[in-house]
């Protein structure tokens, strides 16, 4: 386990019905199969009124079957789903996917061609008068900044404006909670980090509960207040995207969650490990007895270049990031690190570079 645990917030079985009614969306303990293919294995988490929330993981690892769970359209096997207080699944029941007041917003926009923008939006206002869903459609319209563009259709917008279409229209009838599963993966790399800002502030201005699904970390970090790792149907660590990359609670989360490389080190004494860098403090370093063999946890950002310090280290790689160079450093036993360096400091390859350690959260896991 991690040296520096991180706190999960992963709701379980044993949780009181007061506070599952608390929270506007409590999963406990679910479980779905695919006949012998079993999906989903006791996953449990829960969101407040306001959060947002990102099932974080690679392909089949079960995250788009949590959110059919949740709206309806696949029933659990165990475990309960809750929504605003009120059970809507759980073995042998299910309420009525058109009666959970869920939102939905899918990766390939499913807008309407032959209506224009605003009867987009205004498509499940059925049960407005023509004034009140004119004026939800123009504050919808006008939040995702597309006021201008009501009487066009569909083909005459780019991706990203589709996107948000399909964003207002999924918030138009004021949902309990809204789903969102991989709403930017059609887009390009710059459009999808832009956009995802811009919906973390649309959500929020709407107070609006919600729970995305991707396989992009920058995405997720984006957008989520809380996010949770997935692998083999269940969650790994449910937390704050700070906690997911300083704290991660297992070895699966760190090698998962953003870049970095393990360095073999040992427990000397109750707070110290020792590594070929140096040595380090360790608060939770006495759960080991002296001499437990550990992989520590090296980011980019601990590893720091400077050329005072006597230690060294061969540049094997670089990527030029613009305002960084990310370097892959070969050490003296051959290990390897990465290092961020401002990219006025451009090393060439074979060259050798001083560094220093300077890290904050020691992670480490027994070898």
């Amino acid at each position: 386990m991690a040296t520096t645990a991180a706190i999960m917030n992963v709701m379980t079985a044993s949780n009181t019905r007061f506070e599952v009614q608390t929270m506007q969306v409590a999963i406990e303990a679910i479980e779905h199969a695919y006949g012998a293919n079993r999906v989903l294995q006791g996953l449990s988490f829960a969101l407040r009124r306001g959060q947002i929330g990102c099932l974080l993981g690679a392909s089949g690892c079960g995250k788009t079957t949590v959110l059919r769970c949740i709206a309806g359209f696949e029933p659990v096997a165990a475990g309960e789903i809750w929504l605003n207080g009120v059970l809507v699944s759980r073995k042998g029941y299910s309420v009525a996917a058109e009666l959970r007041r869920i939102g939905m917003v899918f990766q390939d926009y499913a807008l309407f061609p032959h209506l224009d923008i605003a009867a987009n939006v205004a498509f499940g206002l059925h049960h407005l008068d023509k004034s009140q869903r004119a004026l939800r459609v123009a504050e919808l319209l006008e939040t995702v900044g597309l006021l201008h563009a009501g009487g066009k259709f569909p083909h005459e917008l780019s991706g990203g404006q589709q996107q948000r279409v399909a964003l207002a229209r999924a918030l138009a009838p004021r949902p309990e909670l809204l789903l969102l599963d991989e709403p930017f993966s059609n887009l390009d790399v710059e459009l999808r980090e832009r956009l995802s800002i811009e919906v973390r502030g649309i959500l929020k201005q709407q107070n609006t509960t919600a729970i995305l699904v991707t396989h992009d970390q920058h995405e997720a970090f984006n957008i989520a207040d809380v996010v949770g790792i997935m692998s083999r149907g269940t969650i790994e660590q449910w937390d704050a995207p700070y906690n997911l990359y300083h704290e991660p609670a297992s070895r699966f989360v760190a090698d998962f969650i953003g870049q970095g490389t393990f360095l073999p080190g040992t427990v000397v004494n109750d707070d110290l490990v020792q590594l070929e860098l140096g040595t380090l403090l360790a608060k939770s370093a006495d759960q080991w007895p002296r001499g437990t063999m550990v992989d520590v946890l090296l980011r980019p950002d601990d590893i720091l270049h400077d050329d005072s310090s006597p230690m060294r280290a061969e540049v094997l790689h670089k990527a030029f990031r613009g305002a960084e160079f990310l370097y892959t450093l070969q050490l003296p036993s051959g290990s390897r690190v990465m290092s961020l360096v401002p990219s006025h400091h451009n090393h060439a390859i074979g060259e050798k570079i001083g560094i220093r350690l300077e890290i904050d959260h020691l992670v480490a896991f027994r070898r």
